[in-house]
């Protein structure tokens, strides 16, 4: 065998073995889920409540809710990235409160002392149980604003295409997962995903205003992805407010809650014509 082919047969077998890798154990290495119980809700901020949401699949989760401030018709229902869980994300939760909005910040399956384990269609039906509280307790559909980050714009643009909401926040959004597996790699490693997020191709179904908030320096997923997805929605017709924070990595706290999220967020429920919100 020579030695040109020998190199190509390593580099076969190494990208063959790495396949293995990404399939057998790919929800691990998507899902990083911090296991323990947060602190209570009323001991991190003032109107944080501790509550418990119920997935049709009968698990109970708890996540964090604050009403709106009177005279504001926004509530944003949040779903997190892959990693941590609610206890770490108290600057997202004060960065929505800043502009009077109610939150829910949700927790997984899997995730901040929740029972099971994530997975795509996991994460689904507990976004929707999250949806489904919130309008039992009155909160309107034309006030409903739905925040992903990172893997949660999966998440919430998905859920968007069901349940429209009034306007959809999208935080460091990818085109696909495969897409940023193929990215992280450097080998076209995506086709063995199953938990695919296509936001890039869902988001052309959304019929709301749409606001991508990216970091020009994020290494998780590409700033082009970012863009690419705004693009898409431009080109379905939706009104789109982007927002770039110049040098900023995946989980920087200035992308994650800082100004250019708060503005985004701001400027999209002004587009979705949602009252009353600083």
């Amino acid at each position: 065998m020579t030695r040109g082919r020998t190199v190509a047969v390593g580099a076969l077998v190494a990208v063959v073995a790495l396949a293995g890798v990404v399939w057998f154990g790919q929800r691990s290495l998507m899902y990083v889920p911090d296991r323990s119980v947060p602190p209570r809700a009323a001991d991190v901020l003032p109107g944080l409540r501790d509550v418990v949401v119920v997935t049709d699949d009968g698990m109970d989760l708890g996540v964090w809710y604050a009403p709106a401030d009177d005279g504001c018709g926004a509530t944003v229902l949040v779903a997190p990235g892959n990693g941590g869980n609610r206890g770490g994300r108290v600057g997202l939760v004060q960065a929505v409160r800043s502009t009077g909005a109610g939150v829910l910040l949700l927790d997984y399956r899997g995730y901040g002392g929740n029972p099971g384990t994530p997975s795509a269609a996991g994460l689904a039906l507990d976004v929707r149980a999250a949806r489904d509280w919130l309008l039992d307790q009155g909160v309107p559909t034309d006030g409903l604003v739905y925040l992903g980050e990172s893997i949660g714009t999966g998440v919430v643009t998905e859920l968007a295409v069901e349940h429209p909401p009034a306007a959809l926040v999208l935080r460091s959004p990818m085109t696909s997962f495969p897409a940023v597996v193929d990215a992280l790699y450097g080998v076209p490693l995506g086709w063995v995903v199953r938990d695919r997020y296509p936001v890039e191709r869902q988001v052309r179904e959304v019929g709301s205003p749409v606001a991508v908030v990216l970091g020009t320096a994020d290494t998780l997923v590409p700033p082009g992805q970012s863009r690419a997805v705004a693009d898409a929605a431009r080109e379905a017709g939706l009104t789109v407010v982007v927002r770039e924070v110049e040098g900023a990595g995946h989980d920087d706290g200035g992308l994650a809650h800082g100004d250019a999220l708060v503005g985004a967020l701001r400027d999209v429920v002004r587009e979705a014509g949602i009252a009353g919100c600083g």
